[in-house]
């Protein structure tokens, strides 16, 4: 997480493996969120264990460097059922990530649970593009899909505090 103070706002973003759309959406909100000087805490995980300890993949990275943003760091884990107590918001990439998560979670979770893309205006109910077999141009179709809800995100949460 990028910042571990109790009374910023905790966003955990959720995809399949945590090396794609979910580290690219965690960069592209870290970097909205510093430029707006707004505290929050922000990480990403996968819904499924096979990347676990794993860097994003090559391409997410250097797609996120085209945006002066640097994701090297991250490390992919997987989603578990504290994260639901732990984060106020967690953001899925796509339905099927949607139900596993619902699945997942606790009965008393307090986190709110929703897609990603349904912050954005006009694509409620879509999902961000999943570039991870496709060529790597769809990395930049995802980055403008998560750059789209780090926008979404700031502006909710700057017009909330202030």
């Amino acid at each position: 997480m990028t910042d571990d103070r109790g009374d910023a706002p905790a966003i955990l973003f959720i995809c399949l493996g945590n090396i794609c759309r979910s580290p690219l959406a965690e960069g592209a909100a870290r970097a909205a969120f510093a430029d707006a000087g707004i505290a929050v805490r922000l990480d990403s995980a996968g819904t499924g264990d096979w990347h676990v300890g794993h860097p994003p993949d090559a391409r997410a990275q250097a797609e996120a460097r085209r945006h002066d943003v640097d994701i090297d760091d991250l490390r992919a884990r997987q989603l578990v059922r504290g994260d639901f107590h732990r984060f106020d918001l967690i953001l899925a990439a796509d339905a099927d990530n949607l139900r596993t998560a619902r699945a997942l979670a606790p009965a008393d979770a307090t986190a709110r649970l929703m897609l990603m893309l349904d912050l954005v205006p006009g694509r409620a109910g879509e999902s961000v593009t999943d570039p991870y077999y496709g060529a790597d141009d769809g990395f930049a179709e995802t980055w403008a899909d998560v750059s789209a809800v780090a926008a979404a995100l700031v502006a909710a949460t700057g017009s909330s505090s202030g």
